[in-house]
């Protein structure tokens, strides 16, 4: 299939099914015209990619669990450096947090300094809700 069903099919886009290919994460045959043409397994892989970086994982992290995009990425068992890879990258999203929730509120007191505390408080949205 041309790299439009594939990416129709997962949600994505072709561009970013060219970068998960440039990467080595998937892979594609050229056709006489030098279309690319994706298999049944491309749409697998892509959807599990999916899956991990939209658990927070990024490209490299995901190269650890290679292993299993070829099927249920969720319900397989992790290979041995998955959870270590997972945890770091945990590591690294709560310090950005915490580092981005101080510098709220270092914003909201200098507000709130400035304009003599008559600023409305501001509601934070929790993740995964629309604010």
């Amino acid at each position: 299939m041309r790299i439009g069903e594939p990416a129709g099919r997962t949600g994505t886009t072709p561009g970013a099914l060219r970068h998960y290919e440039q990467a080595g994460l998937i892979a594609s045959e050229r056709a006489p015209n030098g279309y690319r043409v994706h298999d049944e397994r491309a749409v697998a892989r892509v959807r599990n990619l999916r899956y991990l970086l939209a658990a927070g994982l990024t490209l490299d992290d995901v190269r650890v669990f290679q292993g299993c995009l070829d099927g249920d990425v969720a319900a397989a068992p992790p290979p041995d450096e998955g959870p270590q890879v997972a945890l770091e990258r945990l590591t690294v999203l709560n310090e950005r947090i915490a580092a981005q929730t101080e510098a709220r509120d270092r914003l909201e007191a200098a507000l709130r300094a400035k304009t003599g505390d008559r600023t409305r408080p501001v509601a934070y949205p929790r993740a995964g809700t629309v604010g």
